[in-house]
């Protein structure tokens, strides 16, 4: 038998998990805890321990995986993790390294809005004396929303209806998907910037 170093070891561990197909995409649950965060050269890092009433194990999202996650974990949250198993060969330790996070028992969308709601609410933007009264007689609406949905030829029959006299400024905006909060928020200055008293940002499909 020969004899090896400890870096030898843990390169050989490390090979050995690589290999292992079993380890290299996995679901695990657990509870999140101890948070904490690294940043260097730019980027940053989010390590955590994940445990169960026996047993816990630590965790590391990189700073790509870290961008896609549409909610921010927190101490105390249940969650199943996406990932593989790695070896820091170093330290000789393992962990998982994270590809995505679902918080477990709720979407993730109702965790991420929820924690949009919260932190919107702690600024004031929805306390009352920050409100604009709206006008009862608008002189001109703008409506931020797609052009070539149902939901655009709605609005104009309702307004047309009830305010013959009021002008229509619509602005065309994704309502959906990755591109619709740049895509909305565009819309809403140009509103804006185009003299509207009133503004109405909408989508169909019962959203």
């Amino acid at each position: 038998m020969s004899i090896i170093t400890v870096t030898q070891l843990n390169r050989y561990i490390a090979s050995v998990v690589r290999g292992d197909r079993n380890l290299s995409n996995i679901l695990i649950r657990g509870e999140i805890t101890d948070i904490s965060t690294f940043s260097r050269n730019g980027k940053n890092y989010l390590f955590f321990t994940l445990k169960d009433s026996e047993s816990s194990v630590g965790a590391i999202v990189f700073n790509d995986a870290l961008k896609r996650l549409k909610f921010k974990p927190t101490d105390g949250m249940s969650a199943v993790i996406s990932g593989k198993v790695t070896v820091y060969e170093p330290r000789g330790n393992y962990r998982i390294t994270v590809n995505d996070i679902i918080p477990d028992g709720a979407g993730k969308e109702s965790v991420s809005f929820e924690q949009l709601k919260k932190k919107l609410s702690d600024e004031g933007i929805f306390a009352r004396e920050h409100k604009r009264p709206v006008p009862k007689m608008p002189h001109k609406v703008g409506v931020v929303t797609s052009l070539r949905g149902a939901a655009v030829r709605d609005i104009i029959n309702v307004i047309s209806r009830r305010f013959p006299l009021t002008e229509i400024y619509a602005v065309n905006a994704v309502v959906q998907g990755e591109n619709a909060v740049d895509s909305i928020c565009r819309g809403i200055s140009k509103a804006e910037n185009a003299g509207c008293d009133l503004l109405i940002v909408g989508r169909g499909g019962g959203s």
